[in-house]
Parts: C-alpha cells; sequence; structure tokens
C-alpha cells in the first residue's frame, strides 16, 4: 500500500459496535495496544469488516496531539498511546516527531515549533501521543 498517512498500522479487529449511523471499530495492533476507529456503518459493510479482519488503522501525522506531563489527567480522546521519543526535527514552521510506543509501534507527528518549545520536546522525552477515533482511517484488503 503506498499512501501519505506516516502512521500505518496493520491489525485485526477485535470488536465492532454496530449504531444507528456510525460503528465503533477496535483494532488491536499489538498485543496489549488498540486503536479505536469511528466509521460509517456504510464503510463497515463497503470494506466487509468482521471481527478478526485484517485492517491497516492510518492516522495522518498531523491529527496526532502530543502531550507530556500528562499524570492525573484525563483525555475525551480514545486513542492514547505513551512512548519515548525517538526523533525530534525542527522545521521553519512545523517540526516532526517520532515517539516509540513499544510493540514496534512508532508514531509519527507534525506540531508547531511553538508546542515543540513548549513541551520541551527532543530526543529521551517521554510522551502520549492523543488522537480523535474519528480522526482513524481504515483500510481493508478487496
Amino acid at each position: 500500500m503506498k499512501i501519505s498517512a506516516r502512521n500505518q498500522f496493520p491489525g485485526k479487529i477485535k470488536a465492532i459496535r454496530t449504531g444507528a449511523v456510525n460503528d465503533e471499530i477496535v483494532i488491536a495492533i499489538s498485543p496489549d495496544q488498540d486503536i479505536v476507529a469511528i466509521i460509517t456503518e456504510s464503510s463497515t459493510q463497503n470494506l466487509r469488516l468482521t471481527e478478526g479482519s485484517e485492517v491497516f488503522a492510518l492516522i495522518k501525522a498531523s491529527s496526532i496531539i502530543l502531550a507530556t506531563d500528562v499524570d492525573g489527567l484525563v483525555f475525551s480522546a480514545r486513542n492514547q498511546l505513551s512512548g519515548t521519543i525517538t526523533e525530534a526535527s525542527k522545521g521553519a514552521v512545523n517540526s516532526e516527531v517520532v515517539m516509540d510506543a513499544g510493540n514496534n509501534i512508532l508514531i509519527s507527528a507534525v506540531v508547531t515549533n511553538a508546542s515543540f518549545d513548549n513541551l520541551g520536546l527532543a530526543v529521551g522525552v517521554k510522551a502520549t501521543a492523543i488522537f480523535k477515533a474519528s480522526s482513524v482511517i481504515v483500510a481493508a484488503k478487496a
């Protein structure tokens, strides 16, 4: 698959919760890490998704919010993966950060330089990647 989204996580569907309009798709991307996606019911049908289906969870790097010092905080976003910054590149306007969340899961995020500086992002810093379930695109083989 060739696609511009930097975050491409293969996994298996662990659960599907059907709604009137949208479905919640829980994708196991490792034995102890899940990503939750919200997609339309028609997309679930068109992709022929069932529990156990092999899929990809795709998330644009610009949809990832990074946070540090999150102890004691609760977020409404369903997807929260924590890890350590392994790459940090500052550009003219934005910075790209790669975080290792364990289990061979690398998450790329693009943040403003102001956020990069305010959060003190650098290699070795602990961070949490946060993204909404509605920011996850599910891809399945035809």
